[in-house]
């Protein structure tokens, strides 16, 4: 038999070792009923939650209105602060009431129109305004006075001397187009989202949670005693787990975010879904690292809780990169998620190709390779 057919019948047992042992942790984690159900969750209902989450637009926000002028300019204002973004209520002119009105969150704000209103807009005076903003939820308390002001602002130019002034006045108009996202519904970018989220948790969750389970049961000398190296036993597990996170991932996609939710799928399927796989077996190198450092279930799940958040936080999904300090900025690059969000939205929304994610999946790639490479020397190192 030549060295090359001995190679050849080398790497086919060898692979067929490690397929077998893909089977038993599919098998094993079908069984595990917890763990079955948290990937069901995190990939169906999670999608759908995120998706009916709290927009970060102005909806309906309710909003008290003291008009003490009682004229068509107050009225007039009351009308512009209307659906979507607020919704008006006359409320009593009370201080202590409102105060508990606001205290409750009945209310987010309460707007006063003073007295001689309407005459000092007709008579080309400053007419002044109270906004009481509940502030309680900082972004939301912003939103809230930002839209207010924008809507009235243009009320002055309309009424009195000044509506001559400005109509004789050059005025600068923006006509804005919005590329891959049209009516910027926010629903697409959370969705996605938390699917980034949701696939980085189980890709290294499910492998670090597999490799564990074989410590607390005392198999991992029985895996290591049999006729396999390390190598294959870490490999197996990232490439079962990996094929978990690609099938949930193709639910998610397909059925929840393009079926249910009418998400776009503007680029190739078959790309996605292979950075998909590639990102899973990436993360779930770092998973295979935190469980060398684990001897238990739940000391696993702090460490992986700590490994998520800051990739998590630091990635782009939920804040600009560009805002964050230098040191940061520089730090973030150690991430696989930081490379898989430009993937995942320039496929998704933007018809991305191969050619324009090949950098950054090929950083990504070598992300995974080195901690695959790690995760296998310290698992190695622990039973020596």
């Amino acid at each position: 038999m030549s060295g090359l057919a001995r190679f050849a019948r080398g790497a086919g047992r060898w692979l067929r070792q490690v397929a077998a042992l893909v089977g038993k942790e599919w098998r094993q984690l079908l069984r595990d009923t917890a763990l079955a159900g948290f990937v069901v969750f995190i990939f169906t209902l999670d999608i759908l939650i995120a998706a009916g989450a709290p927009e970060i637009d102005l909806r309906a926000a309710p909003i008290g209105l003291i008009d003490r002028d009682a004229s068509a300019a107050s009225r007039e204002l009351a009308g512009r602060l209307r659906a979507p973004y607020f919704d008006v209520r006359a409320v009593a002119d009370d201080e202590a009431q409102v105060a508990r009105q606001l205290e409750r969150g009945q209310l987010r704000a309460v707007l006063t129109v003073p007295h001689g209103f309407e005459r000092a807009l007709v008579g080309g005076e400053t007419a002044q305004v109270q906004l009481v903003v509940e502030a309680a939820d900082s972004n939301l308390g912003y939103l809230v006075a930002s839209y207010t002001e924008r809507i009235l602002a243009p009320l002055a130019a309309e009424y009195g001397p000044v509506r001559a002034v400005a109509a004789a006045l050059p005025e600068v108009r923006l006509q804005a187009r919005y590329r891959f996202n049209p009516a910027l519904t926010e629903a697409w970018y959370a969705t996605i989202s938390e699917l980034l989220t949701m696939i980085t948790v189980a890709s290294i969750l499910l492998p670090a949670a597999a490799l564990v389970r074989e410590k607390e049961r005392g198999t991992i000398e029985q895996l290591l005693v049999s006729p396999l190296s390390p190598l294959q036993i870490v490999l197996a597990k990232v490439v079962a787990m990996a094929g978990v996170v690609l099938a949930g991932s193709l639910v998610a996609v397909g059925l929840v975010m393009h079926g249910l939710l009418g998400v776009p799928f503007a680029g190739s399927s078959l790309l996605f879904f292979a950075l998909v796989a590639l990102y899973a077996m990436t993360a779930s190198g770092l998973g295979i690292v935190a469980a060398t450092f684990a001897r238990s279930s739940g000391q696993v799940g702090l460490i992986v809780l700590l490994l998520v958040m800051p990739i998590v936080m630091l990635s782009g999904t939920w804040n600009l990169r560009e805002s964050m300090p230098g040191w940061l900025q520089a730090a973030i690059y150690l991430s696989p998620l930081r490379y898989f969000v430009d993937i995942a939205y320039g496929v998704l929304l933007k018809g991305a190709g191969a050619a324009t994610v090949a950098a950054p999946a090929a950083l990504m790639a070598l992300l995974g390779l080195a901690f695959l490479v790690l995760g296998a020397a310290r698992f190695r190192r622990q039973f020596r």
